[in-house]
């Protein structure tokens, strides 16, 4: 029995937490996501096209497979005279797939995962955040021309870089949205693209980097109670319209001539609420589109700014645990780069979905709580084991994995008691000790 096989047999069962696993990569979906791509599969081939997404996804889940070992490891392959299938048509196959497939995929499951798990809320507005990461290709001379490499006056990068940034709600690590591009782009830039995915009744947390006005004010205008938070530049200019309380302000800000010339339909002011408050004896200046005093209490609103590291969180589980910290990607073109990671991002949002039902199943415990390390080496493991699961016990084994959830529930988090510092770079050379006078 194939893995998408066995998948479907989850339809019967009857727990509320695993009711629709069956409906997010039913072949109906995959297919749906095959015709909107405009890639359709006539002739029969070892590899068909709806097989192939499961591939792209075992690569992010089987790190230390080979791509071909991948294809066997999953069970996909159709009966032939051969019991495995080489590694150029792997290939080939990936190239036929393509990677606008695997971004609907993403998006398409990305929405029914997101409506399938309840999101607890901050005075009514669920949490997310916007965050950047850099991704390391291989040294191939497509790669190098497409994303480039980062550098500077006298260093350069050793391999390729995609630039990729992400919008994450913060309770369950389920990614809303993602865009990458070269790293000649900004992450501002890449940050537009993601405009229309964040939800109404939401608070959107970003970095410094990301403090551009003509951005957030259309973060704001797309949606109803669309809200964002972020710290004050350092030097920048602003007039006090209103005090609202201890240490809160209503303040105007004011864009400059190239912000009103790139950001289409920008005003030339926008208003917003300055909240200083002093943490751990450093002086806390942020921004935020939370003008309502009454309705947002400032004292709140402070400590929200370290969630944002939950996103932070999400790319370490990315880069260390599912890519096993291999940090450079399989894919040698820039078109399998983006179906690479289209899947890993499809595959990402799997495991944390199946983490979000281990978490509900237990009393008084967020998804974050769950340990992505071993949670994902364990659901990993039962996913590849479905295939070889008589359909009438698939039922007994979602209900294993629901009962498994307690033994993977992380302590609670401590207070960080030092400020954070960069650590210093390893030197690959033995230092001279010093001689005593």
């Amino acid at each position: 029995m194939f893995l998408k096989q066995a998948l479907n047999q989850v339809h019967n069962f009857s727990a509320d937490q695993l009711s629709g696993l069956s409906d997010l990569l039913s072949p109906e979906l995959i297919e749906q996501c095959l015709q909107d791509s405009g890639i359709a599969t006539i002739r029969k081939r070892r590899l068909p096209m709806e097989m192939m997404v499961w591939s792209v996804l075992g690569m992010s889940l089987y790190r230390h497979l080979s791509m071909d070992k991948v294809v066997s490891q999953l069970d996909i392959l159709l009966p032939g005279k051969k019991p495995f299938v080489a590694p150029s048509a792997v290939i080939q196959a990936r190239k036929r797939l393509g990677s606008d497939v695997m971004r609907t995929v993403f998006n398409q499951t990305q929405q029914l995962w997101q409506s399938k798990t309840p999101h607890p809320n901050w005075h009514g507005l669920t949490l997310h955040a916007v965050d950047g990461v850099v991704w390391r290709t291989p040294d191939t001379k497509d790669n190098d021309e497409h994303f480039g490499r980062t550098g500077n006056k006298t260093t350069i990068s050793d391999y390729p870089q995609v630039r990729m940034v992400c919008h994450m709600e913060l309770t369950s690590h389920l990614l809303n949205g993602a865009s990458f591009d070269s790293v000649s782009k900004s992450e501002v830039d890449l940050t537009v693209p993601l405009i229309d995915n964040g939800p109404s009744n939401s608070l959107t947390i970003f970095d410094r980097g990301f403090y551009a006005l003509g951005l957030l004010h259309k973060w704001q205008a797309s949606g109803e109670e669309k809200h964002w938070l972020i710290p004050l530049r350092k030097g920048t200019q602003y007039t006090v319209i209103a005090k609202l309380g201890r240490g809160q302000e209503l303040v105007e800000l004011k864009l400059s001539p190239q912000a009103q010339k790139k950001w289409e339909d920008a005003p030339k002011t926008i208003q917003a609420r300055l909240i200083t408050k002093s943490i751990m004896g450093k002086e806390v200046r942020l921004l935020t589109s939370m003008t309502d005093a009454m309705k947002y209490p400032g004292a709140d609103i402070a400590e929200l700014y370290s969630h944002r590291w939950e996103i932070e969180l999400g790319y370490r589980e990315m880069k260390q645990y599912m890519f096993q910290n291999q940090l450079t990607l399989r894919s040698k073109t820039p078109e399998l780069v983006t179906q690479e990671l289209w899947g890993m991002l499809v595959a990402y949002n799997l495991l944390r979905f199946l983490m979000c039902q281990m978490a509900y199943n237990q009393k008084s415990v967020m998804p974050y709580q769950i340990g992505f390390k071993q949670a994902s080496l364990f659901l990993i493991g039962q996913l590849q084991l479905l295939p070889a699961v008589a359909p009438g016990r698939i039922p007994e084994v979602m209900s294993y994995i629901l009962a498994m959830s307690e033994s993977f529930i992380l302590p609670e988090r401590r207070e960080r008691g030092y400020p954070r510092a960069v650590k210093k770079r390893p030197c690959r050379y033995a230092t001279r000790p010093s001689k005593k006078r």
